[in-house]
């Protein structure tokens, strides 16, 4: 699916997130620092034409060091399948790099002082879409309180990003009768990046 919209992975991008991922490992802003095994950076293809937010890795993404490698990261990557990507075609990451204890949501003070380092990531792939995972990703993202009903089912400007909102794979592992409604924010998303596509296609046919 990648290549339809002609993003090649280019060399400077592997450079610049690898020297942030670098940096990234020792930093220690706020006290997750104190209890992470390791910082969960972020990985996947560094020109990404889309990419999948989370909201903080969990107990097996701690321990490896990879985001969505766990049971919510197995269905991740089946969904992005029947979406056409194959899991190294996008590029993955989260809100926070460490994992919060207890798989507790992120403190405002941790997302603070960790969102500067996604800022940076989103700056270098330079992704046409963002998919966002789960209500806390999406709050945090949009600097609201909305719930996640209301901030699905759309596209949502962020930046010069095309944001879709939709459930955390883990929240569809505690409810399965959610997945439907995962899967048309999933078509939905595909319409728009197809479109996006079409576009991009007319254009390079007119030069």
């Amino acid at each position: 699916m990648q290549t339809v919209v002609e993003k090649e992975d280019s060399s400077s991008s592997v450079i610049e997130l690898a020297r942030l991922s670098e940096t990234a490992q020792e930093c220690r802003k706020c006290t997750l620092a104190e209890t992470r095994l390791n910082v969960v950076f972020g990985e996947g293809n560094p020109s990404a034409a889309l990419a999948v937010i989370g909201e903080a890795p969990g107990a097996e993404e701690d321990a490896s060091g990879r985001p969505f490698v766990g049971r919510s990261g197995q269905l991740l990557d089946k969904i992005l399948l029947a979406a056409g990507f194959a899991r190294q075609e996008v590029y993955i990451c989260n809100i926070v790099k460490c994992r919060p204890p207890g798989n507790r949501n992120p403190l405002q003070d941790e997302i603070k002082s960790c969102l500067p380092w996604l800022l940076a990531q989103l700056q270098i792939v330079k992704p046409k879409v963002i998919l966002i995972l789960g209500k806390v990703a999406a709050n945090t993202i949009f600097e609201n309180q909305l719930s996640l009903g209301s901030m699905r089912g759309k596209v949502t400007k962020w930046n010069e990003y095309d944001c879709f909102i939709t459930y955390h794979p883990a929240a569809l592992l505690r409810n399965p009768n959610w997945k439907k409604g995962c899967w048309e924010d999933i078509q939905l998303m595909m319409s728009h990046y197809e479109m996006l596509c079409s576009k991009i296609n007319v254009l390079e046919n007119k030069n």
